[in-house]
């Protein structure tokens, strides 16, 4: 009997919660999307109108920061010969920087790592451990772009063989007026396409009515530039030219149309 009783609360819940759940989604309680019309295509309420274009501009910049990427690397039978190697090596080379104009502060440790050296021994079918592998890479960021190809070749003589010079890339220290500079160029080339379309349009351009900025910056240029094995002493001194950086801004605008 009170098993009977029960369930008949529970069916009864059931069809209350349904029924007021049903209520509900026709007044539009869960209505979580945008409206369709008669033709099944979405209406949204936020539809925006106007004009809308998107403007680029410019700007050039001569780099006034390199910043190289290099380390050194150290193969020896054990961790602690290998440890030691690549520990002496950098030495040098840090020593190497300061010497030749780059500050304490402009040097910092990007990757260390200590792997070991295997290859496959066919006499016992598996891999064995013959030696061992120790990387140190560090970032040295370079203010006289002038000294860069000199001190390139300061650092290979310091550390020799050991030397692993990856990359060179340029840079501006303080961006903002380039920033300026092209975002002003971009607000200019979005006004332009506007007074077109609304010409072409037959209409008259109106204010802004909404902008947003979408920066596409590119400070950096890279050049791949690997040096590493044997280092000849009378080695021709290295020719480095930073070239120019383009820093371009996008601008997203509506104009009103009046």
């Amino acid at each position: 009997m009170k098993k009977t009783w029960c369930l008949g609360l529970c069916l009864v819940g059931v069809l209350t919660f349904s029924a007021v759940g049903c209520d509900y989604l026709e007044m539009g309680g869960m209505d979580t999307g945008p409206a369709e019309n008669e033709q099944n295509t979405y209406i949204f309420p936020q539809q925006q109108t106007g004009i809308w274009v998107t403007g680029l501009g410019e700007a050039t910049a001569t780099p006034d920061i390199a910043i190289l990427r290099l380390g050194v690397e150290a193969r020896e039978d054990t961790v602690a010969e290998s440890q030691e190697k690549a520990s002496e090596a950098m030495s040098q080379v840090m020593e190497s920087l300061k010497e030749n104009g780059v500050a304490e502060q402009d040097i910092q440790t990007q990757h260390f790592s200590i792997y070991p050296i295997t290859q496959w021994n066919e006499r016992k079918n598996e891999e064995e451990v013959i030696g061992y592998r120790v990387t140190n890479t560090i970032v040295a960021k370079m203010r006289e772009v002038d000294k860069a190809g000199e001190i390139i070749d300061a650092v290979g003589e310091a550390a020799g063989d050991l030397i692993r010079i990856q990359d060179i890339s340029f840079t501006v220290d303080n961006p903002t007026r380039y920033y300026e500079q092209a975002r002003a160029n971009a607000m200019q080339n979005a006004k332009d396409k506007g007074t077109q379309l609304a010409e072409l349009s037959g209409v008259q351009l109106g204010e802004p009515t909404y902008i947003l900025e979408g920066a596409i910056y590119r400070p950096d240029s890279a050049n791949e530039y690997y040096r590493g094995g044997e280092y000849p002493v009378a080695a021709p001194e290295t020719s480095i030219s930073p070239g120019e950086l383009k820093i371009t801004v996008s601008v997203q605008v509506a104009y009103a149309i009046d």
